[in-house]
């Protein structure tokens, strides 16, 4: 999976690509969770492109952003990236959240809380068999508002799980508005702390800091606080509850693209 880099030029690229897919994946005709998609689109470049060996494994918890992975899958040559333009239709095996049995995919996700347990299961495999694969889960932070994410964060850190990799996609925001409304989630990497793990906090959209947070062993589970902007990189979707889950009309997918390539890297 991994990808040689020319100074983070080509990761921008890959970034920029997929946020292009994930716009028209949301213009379907049963639309897509586009701004929680592309707030993680960093957090899946930096993993993809240059984190993940072969040996590792994935977890998309926050099974929701599933277009986000289909458009990193197809830029890995997982799948075909014709299939992207079927999502969600009809005879297409790109759900609305990931199925198992899609390459790439271990675990059909998207009943959340319940990823980061998988991760903990492929990690203790990995650790038995002796293995040297790391395992990465990918959370929603409305999602840590279930009690079975920190049962599973316990244990990890009970098990000195050396081999995971928790990722935080922090865009604060979920369906119903601000998650501090709902349940207060911080001081966040203190509670990850407070299980025996190791927080780190990153700007979730600078491929650099990513790419070093993800990538470094702690020599105890890891889990990386990825400060994101919900709808990134589209103005009229950044920062907003409402993009939670979008169909975007044709006029606004030309929009959003045309956002997206106003600021493509160079």
């Amino acid at each position: 999976m991994r990808r040689e880099t020319d100074g983070g030029k080509d990761l921008r690229a890959v970034a920029h690509g997929l946020r292009r897919e994930v716009v028209r994946m949301a213009g379907g005709p049963h639309g897509a969770h586009v701004g929680g998609s592309l707030s993680c689109v960093d957090i899946l470049t930096s993993l993809y492109f240059e984190v993940m060996a072969e040996r590792d494994a994935f977890v998309l918890s926050k099974g929701h952003a599933a277009p986000a992975l289909y458009a990193a899958l197809a830029a890995a040559g997982r799948i075909d990236a014709e299939e992207l333009a079927g999502y969600t239709r009809p005879g297409s095996r790109l759900f609305g959240h990931p199925p198992q049995g899609l390459p790439g995919v271990g675990f059909a996700t998207g009943s959340l809380g319940h990823g980061l347990s998988l991760g903990i299961g492929l990690a203790l495999a990995e650790r038995l068999g002796d293995g040297t694969g790391r395992v990465y889960v990918l959370l929603g932070d409305g999602e840590l508002q279930e009690g079975s994410v920190w049962e599973a964060a316990m244990y990890a850190g009970h098990r000195a799980l050396d081999n995971l990799v928790a990722v935080v996609d922090r865009n604060a925001l979920q369906i119903t508005g601000p998650t501090e409304d709902c349940v207060a989630l911080e001081p966040l990497a203190d509670k990850f702390t407070a299980f025996g793990w190791l927080a780190r906090t990153v700007d979730g959209h600078d491929l650099g800091a990513l790419g070093k947070a993800l990538g470094e062993p702690a020599g105890r589970p890891v889990a990386v606080v990825a400060e994101t902007v919900k709808g990134r990189g589209v103005p009229f979707l950044e920062g907003r509850a409402s993009s939670h889950y979008a169909t975007l009309r044709p006029a606004l997918v030309r929009r959003a693209l045309a956002a997206l390539d106003a600021k493509a890297p160079a």
